[in-house]
């Protein structure tokens, strides 16, 4: 198009929307006429102010840190259960004699990293009034943040597990000899240590052997026996013991506090029998079980029971008892019902290899000595009286069988019931000694005559068959007893220890009569003890008992009256005039324990030797 050709005109639907202003409003008419003004727009109706929403319920927080490493020590006095290591290693920083090389061994959980780092702090410890090496910790140090968080440039951690190779161990090497960028000391922490190769062992000797002034090694396993021996005696070493029951469970009771939730004693003695020793393990079941508890709720033991599949331990104690009485039927029925409430078989076999060395420890050293409570060590205590030595020793024995063949099994529950079938068969079978001695004698294992093979080789088949299958004599039935006291004496007699704890703690006899016996029981019997007592009282009597446990207005219990005539005899002492006058004459002494003396024994009189040489010289 040309510039002097006619501009077309423009079609509507090329026109430019109506909505494009063309000119500036703002600007003057090119004939100097000021612009229209535009009407002020009107003003907007208020609006009502809009409701605020209700503050939303804050969440859990996502980045929630689990309760064993919330709770990892930060000092030493946090360390529980290591107290000897502690004391050796604040006399040796106090002395300055520190070690180039330290060896932590112990069981998983008990510490041995978290000491390790420790360690380096301890070496590396600088904060205001204190730069030497020290076992006072502090939360504001220079280097301590930084080797907690495992970023520290002279802080190396190497994990063996993952690093075996003598590469790895090449690059300790190359950068031991150059001094420390920051802190005191370059640390070397190796974890696992054990899981290093031979050559990397080797290549490390030398430098551990004479490493430079500013090097320090900490080394920690789990499996010491596998360290090299050289290695060892290049390191100064640390057991980091168990941790005994009470003190974790003291321990775990103070960070569920401070957690803010409640937890009963029972429930963390369950946590620390199965925590093993191990603080990480137990803070870890710790956290599991916070969570069965409800808002306000302390958490139950048996809801941890539970959580951890285990039989409750007086349950275990009186199958170990029915076992070691020889009532198989009865044995299978409680462990079929413990294995229903969701106790693990193995766990079961754990609880009576535990019952039978309570026992016979008990035996040994007192009840005392097995850490159960009071009436569990009575039980083991009392049952541990009754059998031998040697008889606790074969159950251990066939006990230890019984727990391997259930862990390889493919049901273990039938190989827990077949367990408990030869140990309650074998419960009462004479040791090797007794049987060799009978069968020496001419007896047999039941008392009777030995059996008498035929001739030639049928002689030696005779004695195999008398060990392999010995004769069981019934036992006599006992007169009725004519009293409730001598129902509780033949209880005794035969041992059952149990069965005699409830029977006087539990029982207020209403009526008796020999083959009766109506009583009201005590707030918490036992539901089966009734039929239990009339068990036992048909097997040792041969008849039937009638065990009624419906009556009213019995009297005491044995354990009631036992307790009345010790309050009363401390009574009749206190009204005694001359412990009267003894008490007045020295304020604040009080009545102990009220013991009766032995009576004198009056002993023969020996004549002198004086007066024997005297009559002999009168004859």
């Amino acid at each position: 198009m040309s510039e002097m050709d006619p501009i077309p005109p423009l079609d509507e639907d090329d026109a430019p929307d109506a909505e494009i202003v063309e000119r500036d409003p703002n600007t003057d008419d090119m004939f100097g006429a000021p612009p229209t003004p535009e009407p002020a727009p009107a003003p907007e109706p208020a609006l009502a102010p809009l409701p605020q929403p209700a503050p939303a319920k804050e969440a859990p927080s996502a980045a929630y840190q689990v309760l064993a490493r919330k709770y990892r020590p930060t000092t030493f006095e946090d360390l529980i259960g290591q107290e000897a290591m502690v004391r050796t290693l604040t006399h040796a920083f106090e002395t300055g004699r520190i070690a180039h090389a330290f060896m932590l061994t112990g069981v998983r959980g008990v510490g041995k990293t978290t000491t390790a780092r420790l360690l380096a702090r301890a070496l590396n410890n600088q904060a205001p009034g204190i730069d030497r090496p020290s076992l006072a910790l502090t939360p504001d140090g220079r280097h301590d943040a930084a080797i907690m968080a495992g970023q520290h440039m002279d802080v190396m951690e190497m994990d063996a597990a993952s690093h075996t190779g003598v590469g790895d161990i090449r690059e300790i090497l190359d950068s031991v000899r150059y001094a420390p960028v920051e802190a005191r000391y370059k640390v070397y922490v190796l974890d696992e240590v054990h899981m290093l190769s031979n050559q990397a062992f080797n290549a490390l000797l030398k430098t551990l052997e004479e490493p430079p002034p500013h090097a320090k090694f900490i080394f920690a396993t789990t499996e010491i026996r596998k360290v090299p021996v050289t290695i060892l005696s290049r390191c100064q070493r640390f057991d980091l013991r168990r941790v005994e029951p009470e003190i974790l469970i003291e321990h775990l009771g103070r960070v569920a506090q401070k957690e803010g939730m409640a937890i009963e004693r029972d429930a963390l003695a369950l946590i620390a029998r199965a925590a093993e020793g191990s603080v990480r393990d137990g803070l870890s079941l710790l956290d599991q079980a916070l969570v069965q508890g409800g808002e306000g709720e302390a958490v139950k033991a048996e809801v941890v029971r539970d959580m951890l599949g285990l039989a409750d331990r007086t349950r275990t104690i009186a199958l170990f008892e029915t076992v070691m009485g020889g009532r198989t039927p009865e044995a299978l029925e409680m462990f079929r019902d413990l294995y229903g409430y969701g106790a693990d078989p193995v766990q079961v076999m754990g609880d009576l290899l535990e019952h039978c060395h309570a026992a016979s420890v008990a035996k040994m050293l007192g009840p005392e000595a097995t850490r159960l409570p009071g009436d569990q060590a009575a039980i083991l205590a009392a049952l541990g009286a009754g059998l031998s030595a040697g008889t606790l020793s074969r159950v251990w024995q066939m006990l230890l069988r019984g727990l391997e063949e259930t862990r390889r099994a493919p049901n273990p529950a039938e190989a827990v019931e077949m367990a408990l079938i030869r140990l309650a068969y074998a419960a009462d079978l004479p040791g090797p000694e007794e049987a060799l001695k009978a069968l020496k004698s001419g007896e047999g294992l039941d008392g009777g005559p030995a059996p008498r093979g035929g001739g030639g080789g049928g002689s030696g088949g005779g004695s195999q068959a008398t060990l392999a299958r010995p004769m069981t004599v019934a036992q006599p039935a006992l007169p009725d007893p004519q009293t409730f006291e001598a129902v509780v004496a033949l209880i005794d007699e035969r041992r059952e220890i149990a069965l005699k704890l409830d029977v006087e703690r539990y029982v207020r006899p209403v009526a008796f009569r020999p083959g009766a016996l109506t009583f009201e029981p005590v707030q918490g019997t036992p539901p089966d003890l009734a039929r239990k007592l009339a068990s036992r009282l048909k097997d040792w009597t041969g008849r039937t008992w009638l065990v009624a446990a419906n009556g009213q207005g019995g009297g005491e219990t044995l354990i009631e009256q036992e307790r009345r005539a010790r309050e009363k005899r401390r009574a009749d002492v206190e009204a005694d005039p001359f412990i009267r006058s003894v008490l007045e004459a020295f304020p604040g002494a009080e009545l102990g324990e009220i013991r009766d003396l032995a009576p004198a024994v009056s002993l023969p009189s020996i004549p002198d030797e004086g007066d024997d040489d005297a009559g002999t010289d009168d004859t």
